[in-house]
């Protein structure tokens, strides 16, 4: 492994910053809208304070009388709020924790159940976006100094027995069951010998006409992004669909397999025999029926894939199918982030600094752009589980280092980008090192100020 020595990091630091721990408590520390203490917070480098109060119930609540203070309201209120940030918090660690396990490199990538590390996925999204609607609630219930109780957090014993849609990870996982014995029935008229393509016939005809499942080549609805919500909706991004697929025909004793063809991702069977899965029947090959019109358009590289080429493709492991998912819900968390922002890019601050002339002087927060918080911080968190899987990845460490830039976490942003260059090529390197010199600057500076002091720091 390269070893480089940088300036206040050392290179036990930078590799103990790759373990999944330390990016998943990134995730608790700055929200850029409260902290998990029921307390407003800013964007900077502000110390996440653990929860201590006690838990409030509506019962005893109901026994004191109504002559509340504003004061004693509020209290009541921040009481009551804490029990469900505890909860959601722990949540939050518990599906990260868990996906972390699903996904690690001790276990053989076989025995990777791609329906399960998904849904602990869109598990800890949902805890994370219950958290804010809870903390909205609390806030417009403390403004308006309601002396009401707010109703009783609902609290299940894990990860796994909260309700995504309506059912929990179980229940998901028992519906992929619940397909698979759909094409199970489908299959019973038939001759007790059914060949390959009777089989996967029976699991297009329930999945995209029984079930309706609609693949959408375009990332424009985050519900298409997670397990649970296709499930439920049949509206489906072309990778999770692929995994549906798989999942099925896993529950079937038959295997299937894909590989990433420029943008597409495509899925078939191993056989022996591949021209059969390109035999028009009712005007469509049986592999452009799994595909999707990606397979017919002449713009997309998978119109190129033939019998011939389709066994030189590299074959994608389970790890490397959740991290196109993953990369997915980046990509389209920061283009909702930055949408009033047209054109920004993650890198350009990158291209800012060589274009300068006064680059250090010229260093500012307020120069960051404004972007939506909610939509970075789930970029972020993605990012955080794609490391997990790609902790060697510098060009994915960079982004994820810039995007802790943009939310404005300097001292975490200044680690994740000395950790790249590391791994980076010389050239990459170079355009890093002035970028990370002045977010030292803008560390410092943001010191200066919580001091109470005045002015800018400036470098002579």
């Amino acid at each position: 492994m390269l070893r480089v020595s940088l300036p206040g990091l050392s290179y036990q630091q930078m590799t103990m910053k790759i373990g999944a721990s330390s990016m998943a408590m990134n995730s608790f520390g700055t929200f850029g809208r409260c902290d998990f203490d029921g307390n407003w917070t800013d964007y900077g480098e502000g110390k996440m304070n653990y929860m201590t109060a006690a838990r409030t119930g509506n019962a005893a609540v109901k026994k004191m009388n109504m002559g509340f203070s504003p004061m004693a309201c509020s209290a009541l209120a921040e009481s009551h709020i804490s029990s469900r940030a505890r909860f959601y918090k722990e949540v939050l660690q518990a599906a990260r924790d868990k996906f972390t396990r699903e996904i690690s490199f001790q276990s053989k990538d076989k025995d990777i159940s791609l329906a399960k590390a998904l849904l602990y996925v869109a598990a800890e999204d949902e805890a994370f976006l219950a958290y804010n609607c809870e903390m909205d609630a609390y806030s417009i219930h403390n403004e308006r100094n309601d002396m009401s109780s707010l109703p009783d957090a609902q609290e299940w014993d894990s990860v796994e027995s909260m309700p995504m849609d309506g059912k929990n990870i179980n229940e998901w996982l028992a519906e992929l069951d619940a397909i698979a014995k759909e094409v199970e029935a489908e299959l019973v008229p038939r001759e007790i010998g059914c060949d390959l393509v009777e089989v996967l016939e029976a699991v297009n005809k329930v999945l995209f006409v029984a079930r309706g499942f609609r693949r959408f080549p375009v990332l424009v609805d985050s519900k298409c992004s997670y397990l649970h919500s296709v499930l439920s909706s049949g509206d489906a991004s072309a990778i999770l669909l692929s995994v549906i697929y798989i999942e099925v025909c896993r529950r079937l004793n038959l295997t299937i397999v894909g590989s990433r063809v420029g943008e597409d991702f495509l899925i078939w069977p191993p056989t022996g025999n591949p021209e059969e899965l390109f035999k028009a029947t009712s005007g469509r090959s049986l592999f452009g029926v799994v595909n999707g019109k990606c397979v017919d358009d002449p713009r997309s590289r998978a119109s190129d894939v033939n019998s011939n080429s389709l066994l030189g493709l590299d074959i994608a492991t389970n790890r490397d199918i959740i991290g196109i998912a993953l990369a997915n819900l980046i990509r389209l968390y920061w283009k909702r982030a930055s949408r009033s922002n047209y054109g920004l890019m993650l890198t350009s601050p990158l291209r800012s600094v060589h274009k300068s002339d006064e680059k250090f002087n010229n260093c500012s927060g307020s120069n960051v752009p404004l972007l939506r918080p909610q939509e970075l911080r789930l970029a972020i968190m993605a990012s955080e589980r794609l490391l997990i899987l790609q902790p060697h990845n510098w060009a994915l460490r960079r982004d994820y280092g810039m995007m802790l830039y943009y939310s404005g976490e300097y001292k975490a942003a200044v680690q994740e980008l000395s950790i790249c260059m590391a791994f980076a090529p010389e050239d990459e390197a170079e355009v890093l090192e002035p970028f990370v010199e002045k977010l030292h600057l803008m560390r410092l500076e943001t010191s200066w100020k919580s001091l109470g002091q005045k002015g800018r720091l400036t470098v002579p």
